[in-house]
């Protein structure tokens, strides 16, 4: 009937209310057919069980609207079929059966809070957490699930296969929650990246697996025969731990004729009381034994039983009255042990002996009452006996008995209801939900870096928490849900100058005076590439001397990087460039490692002056970040180049023909010989000297110009043909030298004066010698005007060397040159010779060049215009400023001096 009634519900795909509800009532009425043909001795249970089964059944009927998935009406299918099967052997854990069908319904509806029985077996499933949360099951490892009890105990596990919330100790009800009806046990789900909180809330439900019971295995009930009937005696109250209906609901006498039981009601707590239906006779029985029996309202419903002898004595008709009916008082929970709370009096009406009274607790009260309170027997006053704690009780309500001491005692009874008053006696308690991870130094502001909660046991204001960290780190508390803060940073972080933190947090309640914790934590940086190799020199200088064998170390470059591990390691390299069409790359190497610079080819000063390298200092980060530094590499001139001779050529021949008039007086200049020298500074000086000669006592050569001038007047005895060797030396180390001859051909009559002329051109040569006075008026004015300018520069260079600045005086940018310039003039002060140099054009085309050689040892100084040259061979030598030579060379650049050479 079942299966064909789920059929008809799945082929016609109804999901209404109403069909899902007549298939339930369909199946309880299988299971309670099945369940007729059980023996006759289980009939109590089939009636214990049926309720229970229409009891899930009529609260399913209540939320099953609640239900859309068909998913969840087969499993109530099958669950109520299992149950149906079932023989009455089983009926106990049918039952649980029956409350895990409750549980994984509530579950469905109530999602995180889950309702259980007590007393479930170890690895029961309470449900499926991490489909509640939405979590796949590898997310439960990555995430790392997990969960936490706020009472302390962990009655619960996490099966990590399944994502299935399970037993893991025994729940007992009655252990947890005592006498409170409503029993939850608080959980926290906490699951990480991101970093998130869950309250799991679990009911536990009673089960009757407590039967009422005793304090006393009889009660011994003393009645005077005097009392009149409708007399009562109070009995002791049967306990029963379980609650509702579970718990203690009724008590029945055994039969006699003598007594009846009354219960009376008082505060949910039924009191019984023996009440005295006929009077009693002493001397016909003195005693009377009963049975007293109490019951509880489980199913099946359990007993407990005490035996009841009632003796019969003679009459003591008055019991004690307690000045007041109850007593109600305010302590606080740090009153000391030993203080006086309340002092109960009361009066007995009788005389002698039955008006002397005894206090004490009633029965019935508590151990943990009677162990935190003592009442003094005869005076009757109320002390505290041992510590209090508003944390794990907040009141008290006892009853304090006033027995006579007459034959038969009567008692007086009163209640005392007192209220603890919380101190703050609790300090704060700081909990770590997470412990801190290391943080990359750029995270941004904002960051979580743990999960702070604070709980104080005490109540109201005494239990308010506020949690702090100490100023100046990048850190802040921010309120997160419940007492919970998360740590997160504020501003941004540097590995390099913080690699770690430590952060005390405190914990502060408001109680007064306020009680304080405190706890440190320490939270890494993680480095990030965030810094540049950073060189230890902005710019290198290195002077290299020309000639040099390749494969030497030049110079060594270094960077560091403050970063941390790979991030810190430097790898070196040259950025390739051009230097006049020449690959820089193809003359120098470095170690990509240590950042030591090798020449891979020797070096010629004539060819190349200077080289600029751009070297690059690269990390090993992700993204890399590089720097660069430049190194000026100056060749040092060495001399290689002996001197050449310009004037007089000897392009048609080795020997230079020269004709003198032998009439010439002594000094006449004959001819000058000019050479060059391809090196620079003393290596380019040259001194001249006569090697050979025909005759050495007609001619001399100048040791620092090379002119050729006659020592004495040409006689006739002279030879007209005189050959001269002059050898031209340089001032470098080793000494380079060249030889030029020059064949002079004395002839007569050549260039001589004519008296007849001289007669003649009197006037004329009045007028020469005029313009001879001009021309030597117009070469000084030059000659001062030229000392001038230089004078001028020079000033004006040194106060700009002054400022830090440079002007006219300054190293030549661009491989030293300048085109935009027309003249150049180039002083050399080291050695014994001083000259300067005028260069007209640009440097690299055919250029007009004037030489003044300044000879310090004679006592006239020489100016001497040399005719135009060539200076295309020596351009690099005069573009580049030779910082190792002992005197520097400056180079001064005017556009008027320009003018006024050429204008000379």
């Amino acid at each position: 009937m079942l299966r064909s009634n789920w059929s008809a519900v799945r082929q016609s795909g109804a999901e209404t209310h109403k069909e899902i509800h007549s298939l339930l009532q369909a199946s309880v009425s299988v299971l309670f057919h099945k369940q007729s043909s059980d023996r006759q001795d289980g009939v109590r249970n089939e009636d214990s069980f049926k309720r229970s089964v229409l009891g899930c059944r009529l609260w399913i009927r209540t939320n099953i609207l609640t239900c859309n998935d068909i998913g969840s009406r087969r499993f109530i299918k099958a669950t109520l079929m299992e149950m149906g099967a079932m023989t009455w052997k089983s009926r106990f854990s049918s039952r649980h059966m029956l409350w895990l069908f409750c549980l994984v319904w509530s579950t469905i509806e109530a999602q995180i809070r889950y309702s259980i029985p007590e007393e479930l077996k170890l690895g029961s499933v309470v449900g499926n957490l991490a489909k509640d949360l939405e979590l796949g099951l590898t997310e439960i490892y990555e995430r790392k699930l997990q969960i936490a009890s706020e009472s302390g105990k962990q009655y619960f596990g996490i099966d990590l296969g399944k994502g299935e919330l399970v037993i893991t100790d025994r729940v007992d009800r009655e252990q947890i929650c005592s006498t409170v009806v409503k029993c939850t046990l608080t959980l926290e789900a906490i699951i990480e990246n991101p970093l998130q909180m869950y309250r799991v809330e679990i009911d536990v439900q009673d089960v009757n697996d407590n039967s009422p019971f005793f304090l006393n295995n009889q009660i011994v009930v003393n009645v005077e025969e005097a009392r009149t009937p409708g007399a009562r005696f109070r009995l002791e109250t049967a306990k029963d731990p379980d609650i509702n209906s579970n718990s203690l609901q009724s008590y029945a006498l055994s039969k006699n004729e003598y007594f009846v039981l009354s219960v009376k009601n008082k505060d949910g707590t039924k009191i019984p009381e023996l009440v005295l239906e006929k009077a009693l006779d002493r001397e016909k029985q003195s005693t009377h034994n009963l049975v007293l029996t109490a019951v509880d309202g489980g199913t099946p419903a359990r007993s407990g039983t005490t035996a009841i002898i009632v003796r019969v004595q003679d009459s003591n008709d008055n019991s004690p009255v307690f000045e007041k009916t109850s007593y109600k008082l305010k302590l606080p929970e740090n009153a000391k042990r030993g203080t006086v709370i309340l002092t109960v009096k009361a009066k007995d009406a009788d005389e002698g002996i039955n008006s002397e009274l005894i206090y004490s607790f009633e029965p019935i009260t508590p151990a943990s009452i009677q162990n935190l309170f003592s009442i003094d027997p005869e005076n009757g006053a109320v002390t505290v006996k041992d510590d209090l704690d508003y944390e794990l009780v907040n009141s008290f309500q006892f009853e304090v008995i006033a027995s006579d001491k007459g034959a038969s005692p009567l008692e007086g009874l009163c209640s005392v209801e007192l209220e603890i008053l919380d101190v703050n006696d609790n300090a704060p308690e700081i909990i770590l939900k997470s412990l801190p991870k290391p943080v990359r130094e750029d995270a941004a502001p904002g960051t979580v870096v743990a999960l702070i909660g604070a709980k104080d046991s005490d109540s109201g204001d005494n239990g308010k928490v506020k949690l702090s960290i100490q100023p100046g780190l990048p850190f802040t508390l921010k309120p997160s849900i419940s007492n919970y803060y998360a740590l997160v940073t504020v501003s941004t972080l540097d590995q390099e100058t913080f690699p770690k933190y430590t952060v005390e947090i405190m914990a502060e309640d408001s109680g007064t005076p306020p009680l304080q914790s405190k706890t440190q934590i320490s939270v890494e940086v993680l480095d990030v590439n965030d810094n540049h190799p950073v060189f230890l020199q902005s710019s290198y200088v290195i002077y290299v001397k020309e000639n040099v064998n390749a494969g030497n170390v030049l110079c060594t470059v270094s960077a560091s990087d403050p970063d941390q591990g790979e991030n810190s390691k430097i790898s070196y390299s040259i950025i390739d460039s051009q230097n006049q069409g020449i690959s820089v790359s193809s003359y120098f190497y470095i170690n990509s490692e240590n950042g030591s610079i090798f020449s891979m080819h020797s070096f010629d000063y004539e060819k190349m002056k200077v080289f600029q390298l751009r070297v690059q200092a690269k990390d090993h980060g992700s993204p890399s970040l590089s720097s660069n530094a430049t190194v000026h590499v100056f060749i040092v001139d060495q001399n290689d180049n002996a001197p050449a001779v310009i004037y007089p050529s000897t392009f048609m021949g080795s020997v230079s023909h020269q004709r003198m008039s032998r009439s010439v007086k002594a000094g006449h200049l004959v001819t000058k010989v000019t050479a060059v020298d391809a090196d620079s500074g003393h290596n380019a000086w040259m001194s001249y000297r006569l090697a050979e000669a025909t005759d050495a006592s007609l001619f001399s050569v100048t040791f620092h110009t090379g002119e050729v001038r006659t020592k004495r007047s040409v006689s006739e005895q002279d030879d007209s043909s005189q050959r001269l060797l002059i050898e031209i030396k340089d001032n470098g180390e080793p000494v380079q030298s060249t030889t030029v001859t020059v064949d002079i051909l004395i002839e007569d009559g050549f260039h001589e004066p004519i008296s007849d002329f001289t007669h003649k051109h009197t006037e004329p040569e009045k007028k020469s010698s005029k313009i001879t006075l001009y021309l030597i008026v117009s070469l000084a004015s030059v000659s001062l005007l030229c000392l001038l300018t230089f004078l001028v520069l020079l000033v004006k260079c040194a106060r700009g060397s002054r400022g830090g600045s440079s002007c006219c005086v300054r190293r030549s940018d661009s491989e030293y040159k300048n085109p935009n310039r027309n003249l150049q003039i180039q002083l050399n002060t080291d050695g014994p010779i001083k000259y300067v140099e005028v260069l007209g054009g640009d440097m690299m085309s055919q250029s007009q060049s004037f030489g003044s050689y300044l000879s310090p040892m004679s006592e006239f100084s020489d100016f001497t215009l040399v005719k135009p040259s060539s200076t295309t061979d020596f351009t690099n030598t005069l573009s580049v400023l030779d910082a190792s030579l002992p005197d520097s060379t400056w180079k001064f650049e005017s556009q008027q001096v320009s003018r006024d050479a050429q204008s000379v």
